[in-house]
C-alpha cells in the first residue's frame, strides 16, 4: 500500500514540474515570479531548477535587453546552487563577488557565500565573506545568523575579541534561536577572559539547555572554585556527578578531589582523585599525582604513595620539595631506609622549603650515619649545625654526630661537641666514656700523657663505662709507669687485670708484662719474677718480642736475688735458642761468674766481644773487666780495657768513670805524670761530673805527695776551680738552698739567679741551674724552665746533667716545638743516658724530632736502632715504622713505603693516621686507583680526630676521580674541602684542583659534542 501512495506522490510531483516548465516556456515572468515565490519560502530545492532552467533559456539578446531580469536570475540561481550546497556554485559566487558591479548584490552574495562556507566548517572563509557583508541588505532572520555565524566563525578561529560583540549581541534576544548557543560561546570567552562573574550569568542561561547541560556545570563549578567559593563549588559539582557526570565526568572528579584535598579531607579526596587518575591518559598532572600521592600517604597506602611522589624529583619547585620529604618519610615508615637517604637527599638541596629543607639536611645526615655512609654523615651534620645552629633538631644532631665521630674515630671532635651538649640523651652519655678513653689513648700516642691521664680519670667516673673500664686501668698504668709512679701503676695494672679485655696491643698478657717491670723497678724481685713467668715460661725462637724480654727479665730477677743458679739457666737457655737479648744473657753469665771466680768473669766478657761484635753491651764488658782488674790490683791489665773504653764512640757516658779509674791504675803503678794527664783530660772534658770532684782530690793528693801544694792550686785555678773563693761560694749557695728546703720558692728563685748572676763558674753552678729549672717546670714556666735546664745539660756529665737532659729535650719537643734544639738535646741524652729507660727515651725522642724536621736520613738509622732495641714498645715501633716509611716515599720506593705504613696504621694517634695516608698515596702513585680509594676512605673513617689526614685523603679522592676522568665527583670532591676545610693551604689546594676539574670537564664535553 505505501509503494502504492509513493508512486502516486511521485506523479503528482512531476506533472507539478512538468507543468510548471511549460509555464516557463510559455511565460517566462510567470516562471520567474514562481521560482521566487520558492525562493523566499527557502524552499530552495524547488527554486533552484527553475532558477536554472530560466537562466538557460534567455537568449544573448534577451540578456542585453533584459540585463535586470538576467541578473536577478543569475544571482538567485547562484544562490540557490549555494543552499544546495552545489561546488559549481562557489565558483560562480566568487565570481560575482569579483565582477558584479551591483554593490548590494555583491554584498548579499557574500553572506550566502559565506553561510555555504559555514555550513561546511571552513570558517576562515566564511568570516572572509562575512566582513564584505553589510546588514543593511539583510532581513532580521538573515541578519540574526549573520551576527551567530559571523561570532561563532570568529570563535573557531580564536579571534575572541572579534566574537564577543557579535555573540553578545545576539544572546540579548531570548527569541533568537542561537540565544542559548550565543550565551555558552559567550560565557567561554568571559571564562577564558577570567571575567568568572559575567561568565557565570551566561553559563546559568545554559545550565540545563539540552544541548550544554553535559558541558556547562563544569563550567561552573570551576568558577566557584576559582572566585573562592569553595564549598559551593564542591556541593555543585557533587551534585552533577550524582546525576551523571555529562562530557567533563573526569574533570568533575578531580575537581570534586582537589575540592575534598583543600578541605584536608584526603579520605573523601581519594575516591575521586584515583578514578581520574586510572581513567585519564599518562602523564597526569604533576598537582594530580601529587594530590594522589599524598591521599595515599594519608591512607597509609605507602607503596602507592611511593609510586607516585618519585614520579616528581627533578625539580626545583616547591611540590617537588614536598614530593620527596614525603617520599622520605614513607620510604621511612616502610624501613627502606637507603631510598629514604636519597629521597632527604633529594629535598634537602631544594631551597623552596626552608623547614622542609631544614628537616631532611638533618634526616640525610642522620640516615648516612645509621646507614654506615660516616663520611656523608660527618659532613652533612656538621654543615647542619653550622648553617641551623638554633635548630630544633640541632641537640640530636650533634649527638648522632657525636655518634657518627666515634665511629670514625674522631674522639677529638666528638668529645668537644659531646661536652657541649647541655641536656644530653641517655645514647649521647653512653658514646662518652668511649669517647674519652678513644681520645685518651691517642694523647698517649702523641707523647701527651698530661692530658691523657685526664680523660682516663674522667672515665672511670662517668656513666655506661662498663666496656671501656677495664681498658682505662690498663692506660693509666701504662702513663703512671711512664711517669715514673710505679705503686700507681702497680694498683691501675691489677685494675685491669681484675676484669681484663683485650683491645689492640692491650692484653693481659701486656698487663702482666708491664706489671713484672713495675716491681722490677720497686726490687720486689719474686713478684716481678710472678708476673714475667705469666707471660711466658719456655719461650722458643718464634715467641713474641715481650715473651722473649719477658724470659729475659725471669733470669734478672733471679740473679737480683742470688739465685745465681736458676739465673745461669734462663741466660743459657737464652744463648742456646738464640733469642732476643742473648749479648745481654752473656754479659750477665760472666757476671755471675765473676763472684766466685774473676778469671772466667774476664774470658767470658772477652768472649761476648768476639761472639757479638756489634753488641751495645761491649763498652759496659770492657768496663767490668777493667774493674775487675782493678779489684785484684792487676793494673796494668786493667788499661788496655780503659783504653777501649775511651775510645768506643758508644760508651760517652762510661768515659768519666774510664779516666779516672786510669789515673788511679796509673798512680797505682807510680806513674803520676800519666795519672795527672788522665785527671787533667777528664776536668777538661767533663768538668762538671761527679768524677771530676774526685779526680780534683785525687790530683791533690799526688801534688801534696810530691811536695807541689802551690802547683795544686794553679792546677785548680787552670781546671776554674778557685780554692780562695770556694767558702764564699758556699755560703752563697747555702741561703738559696734554706729558702728551697723551707719550701719558700719565689726567695729561694731570687737566690738562685743571683748566685748565677755572681758565680757563673761557681762550684754549685748545676745545682743552681737545676734547681731553678725545677721551681720554673712547677709553676709551669716552660720556657724559662727548658732555659735553666739546658744550663744543667750544657755542662753534662753532671749528677743532674741526665735528667736535665731529659726534661730540657721533652719541654722544646712538646711544649716549645723547637724540634731542632730537641733533636740536639736528644742526642746528647743518646750519649750520656746511664739506664736502658733513658736510653730508650732519647732514641724515642731523637726519631720524633728528626720525624718532625723531615730528617729521614738519618731519622732511618735511628729508626732500625730503635726496632731492634731492647724494651722498644709498640708505639716506639710504630714511630720508627713511620719514619722508615717516609723515607722510602721520598726516594719513590712506593712498594716500600706501603709496607711500613701498614706497619705503622694499626694505632690511634696522628702518626697512625698519617701512616694510613701514607698507604692510599702509594697506592695512588702506583695507579692502583681502587686500592688507593678504598685506602682513602680508610683514612676517613678511622682517623677523624687528625683533620690534617682526613682533609688530605679528601684532596687524594679527588685527584683519585681525575685520574679515572670522572669530574663530576672530583669537583663534588674538591668542592666539599673548599667549603668545609679549615686548614688554609689545604683549601688553597683544593680550589686549584676545582678550577683544574672544572677546566678539563668543559675540554671534555666539547670534545664530545664535536
Amino acid at each position: 500500500m505505501r509503494r502504492i501512495v509513493a508512486t502516486i506522490i511521485s506523479c503528482s510531483v512531476l506533472q507539478m514540474v512538468h507543468a510548471q516548465q511549460t509555464a516557463i516556456f510559455t511565460d517566462p515572468q510567470a516562471g520567474f515570479k514562481q521560482a521566487k515565490e520558492y525562493y523566499q519560502r527557502e524552499q530552495y530545492s524547488l527554486a533552484f531548477p527553475l532558477f536554472k532552467e530560466l537562466s538557460m533559456q534567455l537568449r544573448e539578446a534577451d540578456r542585453s535587453g533584459q540585463s535586470l531580469n538576467y541578473q536577478e536570475i543569475r544571482f538567485y540561481t547562484i544562490v540557490c546552487g549555494l543552499r544546495q550546497n552545489e561546488q559549481g556554485a562557489v565558483v560562480q559566487a566568487t565570481e560575482f563577488v569579483d565582477l558584479d558591479d551591483n554593490q548590494s548584490r555583491v554584498e548579499l552574495m557574500s553572506f550566502h557565500l559565506g553561510e555555504y562556507y559555514f555550513r561546511h566548517k571552513d570558517y576562515y572563509q566564511a568570516v572572509t565573506q562575512y566582513e564584505k557583508t553589510s546588514v543593511e541588505h539583510l532581513n532580521n532572520k538573515e541578519v540574526a545568523d549573520l551576527k551567530f555565524h559571523q561570532g561563532y566563525s570568529y570563535f573557531h578561529l580564536q579571534r575572541f575579541d572579534q566574537a564577543k560583540p557579535l555573540l553578545d549581541a545576539v544572546r540579548q534576544a531570548k527569541d533568537n534561536p542561537n540565544y542559548a548557543a550565543a550565551n555558552y560561546y559567550y560565557g567561554f570567552i568571559l571564562f577564558r577572559d577570567k571575567q568568572y562573574r559575567e561568565a557565570l550569568a551566561s553559563f546559568k542561561v545554559v545550565e540545563n539547555d539540552e544541548e550544554f547541560k553535559d558541558v556547562v556545570p563544569y563550567y561552573i563549578a570551576t568558577i566557584y572554585n576559582i572566585t573562592g567559593e569553595k564549598d559551593k563549588a564542591l556541593t555543585y559539582a557533587s551534585e552533577k556527578l550524582k546525576q551523571g557526570g555529562g562530557h567533563y565526568d573526569l574533570e568533575m572528579r578531580r575537581l570534586v578531589g582537589h575540592g575534598w584535598f583543600e578541605k584536608g579531607d584526603f579520605s573523601k579526596a581519594l575516591p575521586y582523585l584515583e578514578t581520574y587518575a586510572a581513567k585519564t591518559k599518562p602523564p597526569l598532572p604533576r598537582n594530580d599525582l601529587y594530590e594522589l600521592s599524598y591521599s595515599y600517604y594519608f591512607a597509609g597506602n605507602y607503596r602507592k604513595a611511593i609510586d607516585g611522589f618519585k614520579q616528581l624529583s627533578g625539580k626545583e619547585d616547591s611540590l617537588a620539595q614536598n614530593a620527596m620529604y614525603l617520599l622520605g618519610d614513607s620510604y621511612l615508615k616502610t624501613n627502606q631506609k637507603a631510598n629514604a637517604r636519597n629521597a632527604f637527599l633529594f629535598c634537602s638541596i631544594n631551597s623552596s622549603n626552608p623547614t622542609q629543607q631544614e628537616i631532611s639536611k638533618f634526616n640525610y645526615g642522620k640516615l648516612s650515619y645509621e646507614l654506615g655512609f660516616h663520611d656523608a654523615a660527618l659532613l652533612e651534620l656538621q654543615q647542619f649545625l653550622i648553617k641551623y645552629p638554633n635548630s630544633a633538631y640541632a641537640n640530636e644532631a650533634r649527638e648522632v654526630l657525636v655518634g657518627v665521630m666515634a665511629r670514625t674515630s674522631n674522639y677529638k671532635d666528638a668529645l668537644v661537641l659531646l661536652e657541649g651538649l647541655k641536656n644530653p640523651s641517655e645514647q649521647a652519655k653512653q658514646f662518652y666514656p668511649g669517647i674519652l678513653y678513644g681520645r685518651a689513648t691517642e694523647l698517649v700516642n702523641d707523647g701527651m700523657l698530661t692530658q691523657a691521664e685526664q680523660l682516663l680519670d674522667k672515665a672511670i667516673t662517668v656513666p655506661y663505662n662498663q666496656t671501656v673500664l677495664p681498658l682505662v686501668y690498663f692506660w693509666k698504668g701504662e702513663i703512671s709507669f711512664r711517669t715514673g709512679r710505679t705503686d700507681e701503676s702497680v694498683r691501675n695494672y691489677s685494675e685491669y687485670l681484675a676484669k681484663p679485655k683485650i683491645s689492640n696491643e692491650v692484653t693481659p698478657q701486656h698487663a702482666r708484662y708491664n706489671l713484672g717491670y713495675a716491681y722490677l723497678k720497686k726490687e720486689m724481685y719474686p713478684q716481678a719474677q710472678g708476673f714475667f713467668e705469666q707471660v711466658v715460661k719456655v719461650p722458643s725462637p718464634t715467641s713474641s718480642a715481650i715473651e722473649m724480654d719477658a724470659y729475659l727479665r725471669t733470669g734478672d730477677c733471679y740473679y737480683m736475688q742470688r739465685d745465681y743458679k736458676r739465673a745461669a739457666v734462663v741466660y743459657d737457655n737464652v744463648i742456646k735458642n738464640a733469642l732476643a737479648g742473648s749479648d745481654y744473657a752473656a754479659f750477665q753469665k760472666g757476671m755471675i761468674a765473676g763472684i766466685t771466680n774473676s778469671p772466667e768473669k774476664i774470658r767470658q766478657l772477652n768472649q761476648l766481644q768476639r761472639t757479638y761484635p756489634a753488641s751495645s753491651l761491649i763498652p759496659d764488658a770492657n768496663m767490668e773487666i777493667a774493674n775487675t782488674y782493678l779489684a785484684d790490683e792487676s793494673f796494668r791489665e786493667a788499661i788496655p780495657y780503659l783504653s777501649a773504653v775511651l775510645k768506643d764512640g758508644r760508651s760517652e757516658a762510661l768515659k768519666p768513670k774510664a779516666y779516672l779509674k786510669a789515673g788511679i791504675a796509673y798512680y797505682n803503678m807510680n806513674n803520676n805524670a800519666e795519672a795527672l794527664k788522665q785527671y787533667n783530660t777528664l776536668l777538661q772534658q767533663y768538668p762538671n761530673s761527679q768524677e771530676a770532684d774526685d779526680a780534683l782530690d785525687n790530683a791533690k793528693v799526688i801534688y801534696i805527695e810530691e811536695g807541689k801544694t802551690s802547683d795544686y792550686v794553679n792546677f785548680a785555678k787552670k781546671m776554674g776551680r778557685d780554692v780562695s773563693t770556694s767558702q764564699q761560694d758556699s755560703l752563697a749557695y747555702a741561703e738559696a738552698e734554706v729558702q728551697m728546703n723551707n719550701a719558700n720558692f719565689t726567695n729561694a728563685l731570687q737566690r738562685f739567679e743571683s748566685y748565677i748572676s755572681n758565680y757563673p763558674e761557681g762550684r754549685y753552678i748545676i745545682e743552681a741551674n737545676y734547681y731553678k729549672a725545677e721551681i720554673h717546670n712547677s709553676r709551669k714556666e716552660v720556657a724559662k724552665a727548658a732555659e735553666a735546664y739546658e744550663a744543667v745539660a750544657d755542662r753534662v756529665p753532671n749528677k743532674f746533667g741526665e735528667k736535665s737532659l731529659l726534661h730540657a729535650a721533652r719541654l722544646n719537643f712538646f711544649d716549645l716545638k723547637k724540634y731542632d734544639k730537641a733533636a740536639t738535646l736528644y742526642e746528647r741524652l743518646k750519649e750520656f743516658a746511664t739506664t736502658e729507660e733513658n736510653k730508650l727515651e732519647s732514641m724515642r725522642g731523637l726519631l720524633r724530632s728528626q720525624y718532625q724536621l723531615a730528617n729521614w736520613t738519618a731519622a732511618s738509622e735511628n729508626a732500625k736502632d730503635l726496632l731492634t732495641f731492647k724494651g722498644a714498645s709498640a708505639d716506639d715501633k710504630l714511630l720508627a715504622n713511620m719514619v722508615l716509611g717516609r723515607s722510602a716515599q721520598e726516594q719513590g720506593q712506593y712498594d716500600l713505603a706501603i709496607s711500613y705504613f701498614k706497619a705503622a696504621a694499626s694505632g690511634k694517634g696522628a702518626m697512625s693516621a698519617e701512616a694510613r695516608y701514607g698507604v692510599a698515596y702509594g697506592l695512588f702513585q702506583q695507579s692502583k686507583v681502587k686500592e688507593a680509594e678504598k685506602a682513602a676512605f680508610d683514612v676517613i673513617n678511622k682517623s677523624g680526630s687528625y683533620e690534617m689526614w682526613v682533609t688530605k685523603a679528601y684532596i687524594l679522592l679527588g685527584d683519585i676521580y681525575m685520574k679515572q676522568e670522572d669530574y663530576f665527583n672530583a669537583k663534588a670532591t674538591f668542592q666539599s674541602v673548599v667549603e668545609n676545610a679549615s686548614i688554609p693551604e689545604l683549601k688553597e689546594e683544593a680550589q686549584r684542583k676545582l678550577n683544574q676539574a672544572t677546566e678539563a670537564e668543559r675540554k671534555q664535553v666539547k670534545v664530545s659534542n664535536n
